[in-house]
């Protein structure tokens, strides 16, 4: 499998353009057309990650962190990025960033940190937009439309809020008269034929449509299919950074700052509110948020988690009544297991699909006395 099959399948589910402006996402370094047997999954692409990649044989790393996020006036392989950027083209190794996108996507770093906290009823801190959709109808005998219906809503089409495989179809005649240099799957070149067939419609999230597509043509009897694509007014998932949601029940914040700790096996982190205080409804955004603590208590929530709090702004949460807790930029991690399972569901169906490792390098660069 080349890179860019690899980027495609990713980018599917979470295209560049749902990062922010500023932020660089996307192909760092290397090639598209390079062949990938091993794929490394990393928070950071540092110099001990790198020799990682060396020694496990690996031709692809996929980070959340950008390597190049500000350009470099030069390239010395004396310095620390130079070293990474020459060891990197030594040994063909390509590097792929997922940072501002993978935070703000559906089932990315914020659903996963919220997931690992135990939040429920969860919904987006800080929209941004939502999805568009389109309404997809084909056109199907009516012996392969079974066949067709499930393919396509294993692909992703049909989810109408918590349910799947959501359609619905007519019975009706379709019609066509094969040419030359046609193979008809039904009737003979040169002869009108009339055909019962099923026409299914269905919901489909632009960034699934080709998968949706792909799926739908593999079971599809034609030689030619016949289908529609519209583009719906109807309003999508919301995305957008942080999530917002509620512990499945109410508990001191003492307890909750213990199970941030847990989870996230945290020597120690840093908060400010009462610990006595019962909260339930938390905030939480990965990386640096603290331009969002306002949001935060705007949206109601009793704590607000993030990384990188600085003196000042901890000290404007006490008069809002506004408990944080800063476990560190670090737990963004989640993300190395987070895009392992979603690579690894999707190369189940392909062979010879890469093999997809997650780096056992610690990138954080704070430890504790």
């Amino acid at each position: 499998m080349k890179i860019h099959d690899i980027i495609d399948i990713f980018e599917e589910w979470c295209p560049q353009t749902l990062a922010y402006d500023w932020d660089k996402v996307g192909l760092q370094v290397g090639s598209k057309e390079t062949e990938v047997e091993k794929i490394l999954i990393t928070l950071d692409v540092r110099e001990e990650v790198v020799d990682e990649a060396i020694a496990a044989g690996v031709q692809f790393i996929f980070a959340h962190h950008p390597l190049l996020f500000k350009p470099l006036p030069f390239i010395d392989v004396q310095d620390s990025k130079g070293r990474i950027i020459q060891k990197l083209i030594q040994n063909n190794i390509s590097v792929y960033a997922a940072h501002t996108n993978l935070d703000v996507v559906q089932g990315g770093v914020n659903d996963l940190l919220a997931e690992k906290i135990g939040l429920k009823e969860t919904k987006v801190l800080l929209p941004d937009g939502e999805e568009e959709l389109y309404k997809l109808v084909i056109f199907v005998p009516t012996s392969h439309a079974e066949k067709v219906k499930e393919a396509i809503g294993d692909a992703g089409a049909g989810h109408i809020g918590n349910y799947s495989h959501c359609m619905f179809h007519t019975v009706g005649k379709g019609q066509f008269k094969p040419l030359e240099g046609t193979d008809p799957f039904l009737g003979t070149k040169g002869t009108l034929e009339t055909v019962e067939e099923d026409r299914i419609e269905t919901i489909v999230p632009k960034y699934m449509i080709s998968n949706v597509l792909n799926a739908m043509r593999e079971v599809h009897p034609y030689e030619e299919v016949a289908y529609d694509l519209y583009r719906l007014r109807n309003k999508g998932k919301v995305y957008g950074a942080g999530r917002i949601g509620l512990l499945e029940k109410p508990m001191m914040f003492e307890e909750l700052l213990s199970h941030i700790k847990n989870v996230f096996k945290l020597p120690q982190l840093r908060f400010v509110g009462t610990k006595k205080d019962m909260v339930q409804k938390v905030a939480v955004l990965g990386g640096s948020g603290e331009d969002f603590i306002e949001a935060a208590k705007h949206a109601g929530a009793d704590v607000y988690i993030t990384g990188d709090l600085t003196f000042h702004d901890a000290q404007d949460a006490q008069p809002i009544g506004l408990h944080l807790i800063d476990p560190g930029h670090y737990i963004e991690e989640v993300m190395k297991e987070g895009v392992q399972h979603f690579f690894q569901s999707k190369f189940k169906t392909i062979s010879q699909a890469p093999t997809v490792l997650t780096s056992k390098v610690n990138t954080n660069p704070f430890e504790y006395y």
